[in-house]
């Protein structure tokens, strides 16, 4: 086969709008899987959030991988150990406080199985909840309370507002810190040189494949550096604009199981 490995996002991507992978797209990565295709499930989404998914397509049984928080931190489901991960420094938390205090957004991030938050009822904050199955802490002072490294904040607000907040942090920060949009209403802040791209470079060193070798398909801002690195980018028929402009081919939305549609054309064919 010319693909070794398929690299998946999960929201919008892999799963429908009900959060669910169709019973038809399941059997078509699972048959892929038992072919010696490996899948990589790459999302924005901390690990507690992808670890479901990776049980459900069976990624320990067939060496899978996990690259959680935009590639912050990769698992290989085969062992359940993390094999990289980079976190924010201490400082730069105290940057992002400092820059959107003040502000209308919810800033979030990650312990454990909670989220983490001053603005336990903000609508986004249900949102991401809801999407990952966390519970919610509110906290009185979020830089008091988050002294655990973290390997990614979230700033989420209503998506015209928030351009604005993405401008003043990427101001703020240079290239200190990857800052980018995942929707129009969650901006994601990563430690430097993080993104989809730069840790599945890493997992293809390690487990010496080619870009060739390589299928990724995605829908969000977030996922176009994965898709302009891999040997074939696939784009979601609902993916953003700007990732349908960068990719190969433009698959079947996420309502149409267009991850098992792409899998069937490129890789089972």
């Amino acid at each position: 086969m010319k693909y070794k490995l398929l690299v998946l996002d999960i929201d919008g991507t892999l799963t429908n709008e009900k959060k669910e992978i169709t019973g038809h797209t399941k059997h078509t990565i699972l048959r892929m899987q038992k072919a010696g295709v490996k899948v990589v499930l790459a999302s924005g989404r901390p690990t507690y959030g992808v670890v479901p998914t990776a049980k459900e397509l069976e990624l320990e049984r067939y060496g899978g991988f996990i690259l959680s928080y935009n590639g912050g931190r990769i698992v290989d489901c085969s062992t359940g150990k993390t094999i990289y991960e980079k976190t924010i420094p201490h400082k730069a938390i105290s940057g992002i406080y400092s820059q959107v205090r003040g502000l209308d957004v919810a800033l979030m991030t990650y312990e454990g199985d909670t989220i983490i938050t001053e603005n336990p009822r903000d609508a986004y904050v249900d949102k991401e909840s809801f999407i990952n199955k966390m519970k919610v802490k509110g906290v009185g002072n979020f830089l008091e309370y988050v002294t655990f490294p973290v390997v990614k904040c979230l700033v989420a607000a209503d998506g015209g507002y928030l351009a604005t907040v993405e401008e003043k942090l990427k101001e703020y920060f240079g290239s200190q810190l990857s800052i980018y949009r995942s929707e129009p209403y969650f901006l994601e802040i990563m430690p430097k040189d993080i993104d989809k791209a730069s840790s599945l470079e890493r997992l293809r060193l390690l487990l010496g494949l080619e870009r060739e070798g390589i299928a990724a398909c995605g829908d969000g801002l977030n996922d176009i550096s994965m898709i302009q690195y891999a040997g074939l980018g696939i784009a979601m028929a609902n993916a953003q604009e700007a990732v349908k402009k960068v990719c190969d081919f433009v698959t079947k939305s996420n309502e149409e199981e267009g991850v098992a549609y792409a899998i069937d054309r490129f890789i089972l064919s």
